[in-house]
């Protein structure tokens, strides 16, 4: 079993330089390597391609996990204007896991409320995060510059990740033995080898065109324009979403607050606008003035129109190459689900090729990613494709539908839920993932076998806290309500097979206390202070749950036995 240590904390920073023009204006300096002069290329166990969010992510995690991962990005500075603002409560606890989480919600601005208008007045409003007792919100809107500005802080804290800016890889070869990488640097072409590549390089993925595979799905003929604005404005922090609004009658506009007083505003164009024209500020202008109404004063920050597609490689596994991230599929920005897929696909990833390269399983885990993502995908590709078909409709009967939809949900609940305006990134249920062991025992609850594991307060040594802090990068986790089994003392190191931490949860009423017979260090004891744990996993005293190192449930039990927590594990590894 891992060994107990305190829950991680973000390293104190300094955040007097923390605003918008440093991280737009910041450069990464390009360091010539030892590699590039050497007679053979080096191989690394690990290569990851791309340096935005979804490839720091997946660096950090392997890193956390004692793997050595070099890390190419072609070019030298972070992402130009907001792009991805959108992070869900999932993705801020993944990042709390990597040690930067909380660097994130206290810079961005956090909601749970969005409201929705249909032309002049409001429709409805609702809460993503109605019940009390969660550690993070239930989303923080924070531009994307900003996001990859603390990862790549994070990155450079931890010895394991070699990051080289400048690298563009040109090419690669592949085989049942490795990986090799042509890769172009400001002194000339070099050559790299690895056991393992992982290509986050994005939607116009280099690594996906090298070796001939491509993305399939729909694209949308219809266009967009982003306008970031900063402003002084008295708008509460929600989103806003409009439907035929009188001042961009016709189309959808949605509004979001940013850190730094900049707003971020979206503008449905319609598929015959001119990319190039409406770029222009005597065009952008008008538009938000028409939305703020007279007397506001604001300035243009970043502009940007855009078409999408919704569209996913029919494989994300290509023997020792995988794909992450908008190299391996892509969403429409309705719901926030690209970036935060993205973040879930490291997450799924990281703790799967770390049990690789060290040896405890084999490539039947890494085809276990492309299982479960793929179909994390497709729920993501669906969500997104319903919702760009409602807000904007191809046909003049599909538009009378909707706004006949709209009319009603003004006076009728049960026409809200028919009203889409983007259904929410949620993390996804695994509910068929072959590595979960089948419940022999009765659940109630929301939580399913293969769910992510729910948060709750938790009191530690006295100190409130929260139950997903005391999880490890690596490490199953095994949640005990009430007194451990005796049996849990007894398992050495070597009868696991990956590192476990154990977690006993004391009802509320109950003070926590080491087990003075459990000679094992790896016992946190905690207090469930509210109830909420037992509450969210239907557990009662002696229920047993097993969670995954990227913390989806995948077994548990009312009486658990030391045989059946061994299999529950291997089957997780995907061994025999």
């Amino acid at each position: 079993m891992a060994a107990a240590h305190d829950p991680p904390r973000d390293r104190p920073r300094d955040h007097s330089l923390d605003h918008s023009q440093d991280y737009q204006q910041r450069r990464y300096a390009y360091r010539r390597s030892a590699e590039q002069d050497a007679s053979a290329p080096v191989r690394h166990p690990v290569i990851v391609v791309g340096a935005g969010p979804v490839g720091l992510t997946l660096a950090i995690e392997l890193a956390l996990q004692q793997v050595p991962v070099l890390l190419l990005d072609n070019d030298d500075r972070l992402s130009t204007g907001s792009r991805a603002i959108c992070f869900a409560k999932r993705t801020l606890e993944i990042f709390d896991r990597l040690g930067c989480g909380q660097t994130m919600v206290d810079k961005g601005v956090s909601w749970n409320v969005g409201k929705v208008f249909f032309r002049d007045a409001p429709l409805y409003a609702f809460n993503l995060s109605p019940e009390p007792g969660h550690g993070r919100p239930a989303f923080i809107n924070l531009q994307q510059y900003y996001v990859e500005g603390y990862l790549a802080d994070r990155a450079a804290e931890l010895r394991l990740i070699t990051l080289r800016w400048r690298h563009s890889v040109s090419g690669i070869v592949a085989d049942e033995s490795g990986v090799r990488l042509s890769v172009d640097t400001p002194d000339g072409p070099c050559s790299l080898l690895a056991d393992h590549v992982v290509a986050c390089d994005g939607a116009r993925s280099t690594l996906r065109k090298s070796l001939g595979l491509q993305a399939h799905g729909r694209s949308f003929k219809d266009r967009f324009l982003i306008a970031d604005v900063k402003m002084r404005a008295p708008f509460p922090t929600e989103r806003w979403f409009w439907f035929d609004p009188p001042f961009h009658p016709g189309q959808s506009v949605l509004l979001h607050k940013q850190p730094d007083d900049v707003w971020r505003i979206d503008f449905q164009l319609g598929w015959d606008a001119d990319p190039q024209a409406e770029q222009q500020p005597e065009r952008i202008i008008p538009r938000v003035q028409a939305l703020l109404g007279p007397g506001v004063d604001f300035s243009l920050e970043w502009a940007s129109v855009y078409s999408f597609s919704c569209l996913r490689m029919d494989s994300f596994v290509h023997g020792r190459v995988l794909f992450a991230g908008d190299a391996a599929h892509g969403v429409s920005p309705f719901g926030a689900r690209g970036a935060n897929s993205g973040v879930q696909d490291a997450d799924n990833l990281g703790w799967k090729l770390a049990a690789v390269v060290q040896g405890r399983a084999g490539p039947a885990l890494l085809a276990s990613y492309g299982t479960e993502r793929e179909a994390a995908a497709d729920e993501n590709i669906l969500n997104s494709t319903r919702a760009t078909d409602f807000i904007t409709p191809k046909s003049e009967v599909s538009r009378l539908f909707r706004d006949a939809t709209l009319d009603l949900a003004r006076q009728h609940p049960f026409a809200r839920s028919l009203v889409n305006s983007g259904r929410l990134s949620l993390p996804a249920v695994l509910a068929d993932s072959p590595l979960s062991t089948a419940d022999v025992d009765s659940f109630a609850g929301s939580l399913r076998l293969g769910g992510v594991a729910p948060d709750a307060p938790v009191q530690h040594c006295g100190q409130a806290g929260w139950l997903l802090q005391f999880s490890r990068s690596g490490a199953f986790t095994a949640l005990c309500f009430g007194p451990a089994p005796p049996w849990l003392a007894e398992i050495a190191v070597a009868d696991l097979p990956a590192p476990l931490r154990l977690l006993c949860l004391a009802a509320a009423d109950q003070a926590p206390a080491a087990d003075p017979a459990d000679p094992t260090e790896a016992a946190e004891h905690l207090s469930d202070s509210q109830g909420l744990a037992s509450q969210r996993y239907d557990a009662l005293p002696g229920t047993l749950v097993l969670l995954r190192p990227d913390q989806h449930v995948c077994a548990r039990w009312r009486r658990p036995e030391p045989q059946a927590l061994r299999a529950a594990m291997r089957r997780a590894l995907a061994q025999p």
